[in-house]
């Protein structure tokens, strides 16, 4: 079993989660920009974090054999911070750096109109630098919050193939499959979604545009969840091949989309693969 984890944050995590990681079959992951538990009150304190998942964590990472990638953006918590909004302004000079596979996360977090500016302006980003978008969904009124979402999406000119909303679960998969854009599950302790549920999804609407990951950080969280989802899977009669699809190749689908993901040619799905005319193997884009 080989694993892409499309959204954990490593920062938070300890060597020993990579080594039992490594165990488990992770070789790449991808680790969003998000709030790191307290305010932020400055614009050096978030890019000393975003050089440090750009430089390294990535380092870090290797050091047990998994590819790191990060996604950079004003997360939608701290988007409700005036003292936040010249993050902004930084963004494109961290947008333009190999190894950051998409913009994220952005989205909503309590549904404020400070939250949707910075999510537009985001979104904006996205299409000027050609890159993914990784969406979160709000904690509260997830339903209504995933409507919204999708609307700005459109009106934003991102095709839906660059998309993933996540955090999903079964009450707001539908509207995001019928959206065409990807759909994300967060496989995490006590809230969101967890493996057996995942299967059911997976049971009822198929393996495509769907990326399952651990969310994992500083609070209680499991980085080997990606593992679970596939041992369970297989337990419902899923096939090898449809594990790699879901846990491997999908991500692998996406994020090649940024022409900036950092595999070599024998981890990739297929050397010769290329997606929105943007191979997806290491330095393609230049």
């Amino acid at each position: 079993m080989r694993i892409f984890d499309p959204h954990i944050h490593m920062t938070s995590r300890t060597t020993d989660d990579y080594e039992a990681m490594y165990a488990g079959g992770v070789r790449a992951v991808v680790e969003p920009a998000f709030w790191l538990g307290q305010p932020r009150t400055s614009l050096g304190s978030f890019t000393d974090y975003f050089d440090a998942i750009i430089g390294w964590e990535r380092f870090r990472a290797a050091q047990f054999g998994i590819s790191h990638h990060c996604t950079i953006a004003l997360n939608p918590k701290e988007a409700n911070d005036p003292r936040c909004a010249e993050v902004l302004d930084v963004l494109p000079r961290y947008l333009a750096k190999d190894g950051v596979v998409a913009v994220g996360e952005v989205g909503f977090d309590s549904m404020t109109r400070a939250e949707e500016d910075a999510f537009v302006r985001q979104l904006e980003l996205a299409v000027e630098f050609e890159l993914p978008a990784m969406v979160h969904t709000p904690h509260r009124d997830k339903e209504q919050g995933t409507r919204r979402t999708l609307e700005l999406v459109e009106a934003s000119g991102l095709a839906p193939g660059m998309v993933v909303v996540d955090h999903l679960n079964e009450v707001t998969v539908d509207q995001v499959d019928a959206a065409g854009c990807w759909m994300g599950f967060s496989i995490y302790p006590d809230t969101k979604m967890d493996e057996h549920r995942m299967v059911a999804i997976l049971q009822r609407r198929g393996l495509d545009r769907v990326l399952v990951n651990s969310a994992a950080d500083w609070g209680r969280s499991d980085p080997m969840k990606t593992v679970r989802t596939g041992e369970a899977m297989l337990a419902a009669g899923f096939s090898d091949d449809d594990v790699d699809r879901v846990l491997w190749r999908n991500p692998v689908e996406f994020f090649g989309q940024s022409g900036r993901l950092l595999l070599d040619q024998d981890e990739a799905v297929d050397t010769t693969a290329t997606f929105e005319g943007n191979s997806v193997l290491r330095g393609s884009r230049d």
